[in-house]
């Protein structure tokens, strides 16, 4: 359990450290808000669809496709959302409840859920059929949730509702998420000058979301937010872990696809929740916070967990 540990650390805290650089190169003046204002931008239009384009064109489906988990970790996920959104009603401050719910579910399935299964195993297992059962819901979910439950929030009638799914139609995750599920589907070819260039593109995406979150934080703001951040963080790295993990090892899960359920329900929020977040009309301080606190600690609660289900047998 040493070298999960180790290498749960590797996996988080560069992670941390970028947030940390960001926050010191706008201290000296190397950031600005401006700086900071614009790379959002570029990484919610540009960076991050094209990243998770790559994730998802590169899966081959038909080889590893199995309903019964396919089916587990969508709802699973769908369900998770549906507590988050219902505990986020207990906060009175209305104008953070977007970013609760989605801060509260939306974990580092692409970025970290490969890298931990190979670790392991030694291949990427079941990682991509788990990214592409969650990540196209969490961002679609998480459209619905920033467009409907923003600070200075309508009324909910036929104007938002076709304001949202305009929104959902034409946010550049989405897209990023449906073109690369096509690519796949449709065995496009990917000649090696699109295949280097994209990936180029894609690698700015964590990088530069990590240190313009850096560079944006506010302490003060962070201390406003702490008892939701800390009840987010909670819900994303244990509660959610403790209510669906039993129900997957009940239903007969083990080994690579029980790590990649462990991954979809208990790794750090991603990062991208504060880019949709700011592109979105929100703060961000929140999701900051959460993003902070998760990545900071999920390297303990991951390793937590991965002794428990070895120590039951459940992983070989």
């Amino acid at each position: 359990m040493l070298d999960n540990l180790i290498f749960s650390l590797n996996a988080t805290v560069p992670i941390f450290l970028l947030m940390l650089l960001g926050m010191w190169l706008k201290k000296i003046n190397i950031f600005n808000d401006n700086f900071v204002s614009v790379t959002n931008r570029f990484v919610f239009k540009v960076a991050l669809p094209i990243l998770l384009f790559q994730d998802l064109s590169g899966v081959d489906f038909a080889s590893v496709w199995d309903t019964r988990f396919v089916l587990f970790c969508f709802f699973a996920t769908l369900l998770s959302i549906l507590l988050v959104t219902l505990l986020s009603f207990l906060w009175k401050d209305r104008s953070i409840q977007g970013e609760f719910v989605q801060a509260s579910y939306r974990s580092s399935a692409a970025i970290l859920g490969i890298a931990f299964i190979q670790n392991i195993y030694g291949t990427s297992g079941m990682a991509p059929l788990m990214i592409a059962s969650s990540v196209p819901l969490y961002n679609m979910i998480a459209v619905i949730c920033l467009s409907v439950l923003k600070p200075e929030r309508k009324k909910i009638d036929k104007a938002l509702i076709l304001e949202t799914i305009k929104g959902i139609l034409t946010n550049p995750i989405i897209l990023g998420i449906v073109c690369g599920i096509l690519y796949s589907l449709l065995k496009l070819p990917k000649p090696p000058m699109m295949t280097k260039t994209l990936q180029n593109i894609a690698v700015l995406a964590t990088p530069l979301g990590l240190m313009s979150m850096g560079a944006a934080f506010s302490f003060s703001d962070a201390r406003s937010t702490l008892k939701p951040a800390i009840v987010g963080a909670t819900l994303k790295l244990i509660v959610l872990c403790a209510i669906f993990l039993p129900v997957a090892i009940w239903l007969g899960f083990r080994d690579e696809k029980i790590i990649a359920i462990l991954v979809m329900l208990g790794s750090s929020t991603t990062v991208s929740c504060y880019i949709m977040a700011k592109n979105m009309g929100h703060e961000g301080s929140l999701t900051s916070s959460i993003v902070m606190l998760t990545t900071l600690f999920s390297a303990f609660t991951l390793t937590a967990w991965l002794y428990l289900l070895k120590t039951l047998s459940l992983i070989a």
